[in-house]
C-alpha cells in the first residue's frame, strides 16, 4: 500500500501532520523518495525493497526513508491518541519491563532523562524529529549540499525513537488498531520499518527486544 493509501485509510484522523519535506521532481532524491513510497505497494517483497538500489548513495536512501517513516508512524499514532492519555499511559513504556525517558540536550527542560506520560513523550519526539528533518545542514534537500559526517548517527537516534512508538502502540493500544480494522496496514508499515532498520543496522538489537516475539511471527 502506498503512503497515499495510508492517508486515505486514516484520513479522518485529525492529528496527522506530515513533514513538508520537499524532494523536487526531477532530482535524484525525488526519484528515491517515490521508490521508497512505492515499497508498500501490494505484492512487493519488503525485505528486498529496502535494499540500497545499485549505484545509489546510502545517505540519500536513508534520508527519504526517515521522512516517510516519520509520517507513517505519526499517522499510526494519530489513530490511538484519544486512548493514549496521561491517565491511561502515565509513563512512556512498552510493557512492565521497558520504560523510555525523554532527553533533549537542546531543551533546558529535558537536558536530563525525564520521565513523561506517553502522549507528552510522543509529542516531544515528533517535534524533535521535525526540527531535525527541517534542518538543512542535517537533511539537505538537494544534492548540491552534502550530508554531514554525523548524518547516519543522527538517523539512528531518530529511528530508534520512532521504534519506541511502535512498541507503545503494539503493546498498549493494539486493541484500538484492531477495532479500526487497521491491523494489516500497521503490520505492513512495521515490517517495512523493521526490514529497513535491520538491513542497515540502524537500531540496536537491544532496542528491538520488546517486540521480538511479535516480529518473529510477522517478519519471517
Amino acid at each position: 500500500m502506498s503512503f497515499s493509501g495510508f492517508l486515505d485509510f486514516f484520513q479522518k484522523e485529525k492529528t496527522f501532520r506530515p513533514i513538508k519535506r520537499k524532494f523536487e521532481p526531477g532530482t535524484l532524491r525525488y526519484g528515491l523518495h517515490k521508490a521508497a513510497q512505492a515499497s508498500l505497494s501490494s505484492g512487493i517483497n519488503l525485505a528486498e525493497a529496502v535494499k540500497l538500489p545499485p549505484g545509489e548513495d546510502l545517505n540519500d536512501w536513508v534520508a527519504v526513508h526517515v521522512v516517510d517513516f516519520f509520517n507513517r508512524v505519526n499517522l499510526i499514532y494519530g489513530t490511538v491518541i484519544d486512548y493514549c492519555t496521561e491517565k491511561s499511559c502515565p509513563i512512556m513504556s512498552g510493557g512492565p519491563k521497558y520504560e523510555y525517558l525523554w532527553c533533549d540536550p537542546t531543551n533546558p527542560v529535558y537536558r536530563k532523562p525525564t520521565k513523561l506520560p506517553a502522549p507528552t513523550y510522543v509529542s516531544c519526539l515528533m517535534e524533535w524529529i521535525e526540527s531535525q528533518v527541517n534542518n538543512e545542514d542535517l537533511f539537505p534537500t538537494t544534492t548540491d549540499h552534502g550530508f554531514p559526517k554525523n548524518f547516519i548517527t543522527s538517523c539512528k537516534k531518530i529511528l530508534t525513537r520512532l521504534f519506541r512508538v511502535f512498541v507503545h502502540v503494539y503493546i498498549h493500544h493494539f486493541d484500538r488498531i484492531v477495532a479500526l480494522g487497521a491491523e494489516a496496514h500497521v503490520n505492513t508499515c512495521y515490517k517495512h520499518f523493521y526490514y529497513f532498520i535491520t538491513e542497515f543496522q540502524l537500531v540496536s538489537p537491544k532496542e528491538l527486544e520488546p517486540l521480538q516475539e511479535m516480529t518473529a511471527k510477522i517478519c519471517r
